[in-house]
């Protein structure tokens, strides 16, 4: 199995964020979204193979309830509302367009969990692309975002600035090539940007527009999205 350590190489906490002690399995149990967990910290400068695994079992055991995303954001889990309809329809035109141009042995997902060790982080992007074979060889219930030709994020009301910042970082500082934000929520009204060249934790940013502009993913996918099908939440 790779070590998600070498993965690859810009965005606030969800509606609970969480550095849990343990609890069972992640499945459907039911904890109320509104309860703060006890602390773990993580010191980012010295964190190491002990310590990722800790948050990483942390987040296996998190207890959330059915349809709640659960990801590690800088060393905190956190646990997301199930997303709105909108939201669901977007990732579904999405995933759509790009399935008419992805090679065979590539697969598109909405629940990999994609890590980024050396950030303290294992997020689960709307829309993952990645290999199919990625999937084959690493055990277990992620990937190294390293691993991602494309992620996709469609921001929530309640994890908007994560997609923007934190995740967005992320992603860069694994190297993954492209990262399309789908931010619903922005200030002055919805807007998709396409990011890509990562160096460090920053991208450069590719295209960038409203819903309703036409945004054009480059090689390997070369294709062109309509957003003005995406519905406003």
């Amino acid at each position: 199995m790779t070590d998600p350590r070498d993965s690859r190489g810009p965005l606030e906490p969800d509606a609970v964020n969480s550095r849990t002690s343990g609890s069972e399995g992640a499945g459907g149990r039911q904890r109320p979204p509104a309860t703060r967990l006890s602390a773990l910290t993580v010191d980012h400068a010295t964190a190491g193979g002990h310590e990722w695994d800790d948050l990483v079992r942390i987040w296996e055991q998190t207890d959330a309830p059915e349809g709640c995303k659960v990801e590690i954001i800088e060393g905190i889990v956190t646990v997301a509302p199930p997303p709105s309809n909108a939201h669901n329809k977007i990732a579904d035109k999405v995933q759509r367009r790009l399935y008419q141009v992805i090679p065979e042995d590539w697969g598109i997902y909405q629940t990999l969990g994609t890590a980024v060790p050396s950030r303290d982080g294992l997020y689960i992007p709307d829309i993952a692309v990645a290999p199919e074979g990625v999937l084959d060889t690493e055990e277990g219930t992620y990937i190294p975002a390293a691993a991602a030709e494309l992620v996709v994020e469609i921001t929530s009301k309640s994890n908007a600035s994560n997609d923007r910042i934190k995740k967005a970082a992320g992603y860069a500082h694994a190297g993954v090539p492209l990262y399309l934000l789908i931010d619903s929520w922005a200030p002055g009204g919805p807007t998709v940007t396409l990011y890509g060249e990562p160096k460090g934790d920053v991208y450069r940013v590719l295209q960038a527009g409203k819903f309703g502009d036409q945004i054009a993913l480059p090689e390997p996918f070369d294709v062109t999205l309509d957003t003005s099908v995406f519905p406003v939440d």
